[in-house]
């Protein structure tokens, strides 16, 4: 029988599209989680408007609004260039954000490896054989060696036919998996994006606050200077003087600690470049540079769950399990595997394409697991616990998602009224050791209303700072608890400027 290098391959493809168009995927389909139908995320509404004091840093009346969406650079609206160009920066150099887009790559390459099990594998080969035939093999008894050699060339097709879906069920997986790998690269972007708002804050904090603490050690030594002055004609105690002192020397060392505390802050800001410390000098922050956003989205539960990209990425493992599912479930079926070999043969290379040098074969073998030791079997349990495990896994990170948004939405509510209240104590604590200060070098009180007073001042003025950088910290957040807006974000999350 004759057959054309046409023919042989419209046979092979009829006999593969046959397959395929009887194949079905077995195992279970899966079923998107439903949409969450609460109402609100906190268990007491949160007021709609957050008013402070507006007077000060920190202090403008911030309003949710409804169907506002979160930007993708939703740190500009805090309104520092210096902010901006180190969160810009991070982006590009940040290792552990090059580790999760590295790895995304990985998994995305991993699903095209699977998706090529849905075609013919084809190659092709040429061999050059020289061979030694003894006469017995005529069935001669004497003579010489028959020598010659074998020209041979052959493109050779094998193909396993996905009845039963195993191979599409991979694929699903892989691309589950990919889409996790994603979603886990755009949680990494949004942790070093809220990480690195939330230290500059901090870094402002601690350095107004050493700032501040700089100012009342000069008053407290200025104050220790006179108390001396006066010990020495007599008009005061020595242990006036010794306790004036020994507030001088707690605040020394309170401003040795936000030193500390400034130095650890801007490392971790050099550290989230992928920077060093000798190497990299981050800029110097404050308060008063920052804006507060007033306008914050009002996040519903059922678009939260679309949003946090945590959450995606669980879906998606989720997605990746039920696939596995089914392969393990085609593997308990036949294995159909086509083969075909298309080629020529000659005792010389110049007549390997000639007439009469053609050969060709076709061939299918089924494979069907009879008794493996339940090995098949308890591989099925094995995906299908651990679906269990990622459905699981899957409703905690949905809770912890909704536990984290409302505990970002109190903790804004409660740094309104927080500072609004520190605000108040600054004054009044300010406005307490000036009349206290007149009335001790009028005689009226004595020095210890006086260090009473100095003390109450010193933690009023640390407690607002705090509670300024606690709003701006809050407000950072929520941003962050609500997914942060990666939707809206033109271009992939990571660009790397150290790997060409």
């Amino acid at each position: 029988m004759k057959i054309s290098t046409k023919n042989f391959f419209s046979a092979l493809y009829f006999v593969v599209l046959l397959g395929t168009l009887a194949a079905c995927a077995v195992g279970p389909d899966y079923q998107a989680r439903d949409a969450l139908q609460l109402k609100q995320i906190t268990e007491k509404q949160v007021p709609l408007e957050l008013k402070s004091e507006s007077e000060i840093v920190g202090g403008a009346t911030q309003i949710f609004v409804e169907g506002k969406d979160t930007p993708a650079q939703w740190w500009h609206l805090f309104g520092s260039k210096d902010l901006n160009q180190l969160v810009d920066t991070s982006l590009k150099n940040n290792p552990t954000l090059g580790v999760a887009e590295a790895t995304l790559r990985s998994a995305i390459e991993t699903a095209n490896v699977q998706f090529g099990g849905l075609f013919p594998a084809i190659s092709a080969g040429t061999s050059v054989t020289p061979q030694s035939v003894p006469p017995s093999v005529y069935g001669g008894t004497t003579g010489t060696n028959n020598i010659y050699t074998l020209y041979n060339a052959n493109i050779n097709v094998t193909y396993r036919l996905d009845i039963f879906g195993g191979t599409r069920r991979a694929i699903e997986s892989a691309k589950a998996f990919a889409d996790y790998r994603q979603f886990q690269l755009e949680t990494t972007y949004l942790s070093l994006t809220s990480n690195i708002v939330t230290t500059a804050i901090k870094e402002a904090a601690q350095r107004e606050q050493l700032l501040a603490t700089a100012d009342i050690l000069r008053a407290q030594q200025e104050f220790a200077r006179v108390i001396t002055g006066q010990f020495e004609i007599g008009t005061v105690s020595r242990i006036d003087v010794s306790s004036q002192n020994t507030l001088v020397a707690n605040t020394q060392s309170q401003l040795l600690t936000y030193e500390k505390n400034l130095a650890i802050t801007r490392n971790m800001l050099v550290a989230y470049t992928g920077g060093f410390p000798d190497e990299t000098t981050p800029p110097k922050f404050s308060l008063s540079s920052l804006i507060l956003p007033t306008e914050i989205p009002a996040v519903l539960p059922s678009k939260l769950v679309r949003q946090r990209p945590d959450i995606r990425a669980a879906e998606a493992q989720l997605m990746a399990a039920n696939a596995q599912v089914g392969v393990a479930t085609a593997n308990l079926f036949p294995q159909i595997n086509l083969t075909g070999v298309l080629g020529t043969q000659a005792l010389a290379s110049q007549a390997l394409f000639g007439p009469g040098a053609g050969l060709w074969s076709l061939g299918a073998g089924l494979v069907q697991p009879i008794m493996q030791g339940g090995t098949l079997t308890a591989q099925r349990r094995v995906v299908e616990a651990q679906y269990e495990q990622a459905a699981l896994n899957y409703q905690a990170v949905v809770v912890g998602a909704f536990q984290e948004v409302s505990n970002a939405l109190h903790a804004l509510d409660i740094a309104a009224q927080t500072l609004k209240s520190a605000a108040t104590a600054e004054k009044n604590a300010a406005l307490g050791l000036d009349l206290v200060r007149q009335q001790y070098q009028l005689g009226t009180v004595n020095y210890l209303a006086l260090l009473n007073a100095q003390t109450q001042y010193q933690q009023a003025r640390i407690n607002l700072i705090q509670s300024q950088a606690e709003r701006f910290s809050s407000t950072a957040a929520l941003y962050a608890a609500l997914g942060g807006g990666w939707w809206n974000r033109d271009g992939p999350a990571y660009q790397s400027t150290l790997i060409k």
